[in-house]
């Protein structure tokens, strides 16, 4: 079965060549499409979200970040297909939001999406702590209990963060049921694969060092952190480091795709496995 995955483009959202690559790698069908294709009296997409089986929000700075980081892409789709992103979901469809498109999920309320509500919004990513963008690599540790389809089989990963809104914020009450539920799927961790506990390796202050978090289906995930980024073994910065030491070991590198791969690879084999 083709796995066919819509992967929204325009209007500053700048991710959506490497998102395209990695998806493509990872097997599936990619369209990219501009957001006025799916809003707005001059609709071309085919069948619209019903064709697809994957929805991507890509990262960027859509619409400038104006309102605030994800606002206005949300509220645009909320306002002209917010019925028909419901029956995305609903009708079993997986979505993934990266850095600006994590944000844009948590403004159309699809995350949390406790108790199958996806319309309220009760999580934000706000401005990091140090009050800057930030642009690093940060250490992540999955959550196994996590039902999340898109990092089943994994525990930790290096991925690079690139954001100035990405402190995860919410309630103590909200933060206790989606660690209850399993929702928490991704930790900002320590070089050892410990809790990064808020300090240093925690690089926006997130409370609970959150990178990422789904809906308790498993099928909707938000992660601040870029996997598309980690395509290719030399998008690591100590890339170089890692080949003379295996060089020198009598090795090489046996397969060149980045870690990023595997979370795309996961939503692909499980929309396969239907």
């Amino acid at each position: 079965m083709s796995v066919k995955v819509l992967i929204l483009t325009g209007y500053g959202l700048n991710c959506d060549y490497e998102t395209d690559y990695s998806l493509t790698l990872a097997g599936a069908e990619t369209h990219l499409v501009h957001i006025n294709e799916l809003i707005g009296d001059n609709r071309t997409v085919l069948k619209g979200l019903s064709d697809y089986h994957i929805l991507v929000f890509g990262g960027g700075f859509s619409w400038a970040d104006d309102h605030g980081a994800g606002v206005i892409l949300a509220s645009k789709l909320k306002f002209n297909m917010g019925d028909e992103v419901d029956r995305f979901v609903q009708d079993g469809g997986l979505v993934i939001g990266i850095c600006n498109g994590f944000q844009s999920l948590v403004n159309l309320g699809l995350l949390p999406g406790f108790d199958n509500n996806y319309n309220e919004r009760r999580v934000a990513l706000v401005n990091n702590d140090c009050g800057n963008f930030i642009d690093t690599w940060v250490n992540l540790k999955i959550n196994p209990e996590s039902s999340c389809v898109f990092t089943r089989g994994m525990s930790d990963i290096e991925l690079p963060v690139r954001h100035g809104e990405g402190k995860f914020f919410a309630s103590d009450s909200d933060i206790e049921q989606l660690c209850s539920n399993g929702q928490v799927v991704m930790q900002y961790a320590d070089q050892n694969g410990g809790p990064a506990n808020g300090g240093p390796a925690n690089p926006n202050g997130s409370l609970m060092d959150i990178a990422g978090i789904c809906d308790p289906t498993g099928r909707i995930f938000g992660l601040m952190p870029h996997p598309e980024a980690f395509n290719n073994f030399t998008n690591h910065p100590d890339w170089i480091l890692k080949k003379e030491a295996l060089k020198r070991k009598g090795k090489s590198f046996g397969n060149t795709e980045g870690d990023g791969i595997r979370i795309f690879r996961n939503a692909v084999e499980y929309i396969s496995s239907l």
